[in-house]
């Protein structure tokens, strides 16, 4: 009797040594955890002011750098304006939509600083 074997799929064998997560779920709580929470800051009078002063000189396809709050923390991202949207208040840095009242300092060339 011939014992005749066929070659297993390398896309099948691959799988065979793919790491296994036991815990699923488990990296992203452990990451999820060690996540800093921050209150978020009340801006004084002249920080909103100088805030809303920067936000008028502002114009699309310029590149600036936004810190903001966002799910419970502060972020920052460097990018070219998309829209700047005076009705609903918000300015979009690429793909990145950020409310007025959630900017808590901006950079750019164009501010005298």
């Amino acid at each position: 009797m011939e014992n005749i074997r066929t070659k297993m799929d390398r896309g099948i064998r691959a799988k065979q040594f793919m790491p296994f997560d036991a815990l699923k779920g488990f990296r992203e709580a452990i990451t999820e955890k060690e996540r800093i929470i921050v209150p978020k800051r009340d801006l004084s009078e002249e920080q909103k002011e100088e805030l809303e002063r920067k936000l008028r000189q502002i114009k699309k396809k310029e590149i600036i750098t936004v810190e903001f709050f966002q799910n419970s923390e502060y972020v920052q991202i460097t990018g070219m304006v998309t829209r700047i949207d005076e009705i609903s208040r918000t300015l979009d840095i690429v793909n990145t939509r950020i409310a007025f009242r959630d900017i808590s300092s901006l950079r750019c060339g164009i501010f005298q600083e």
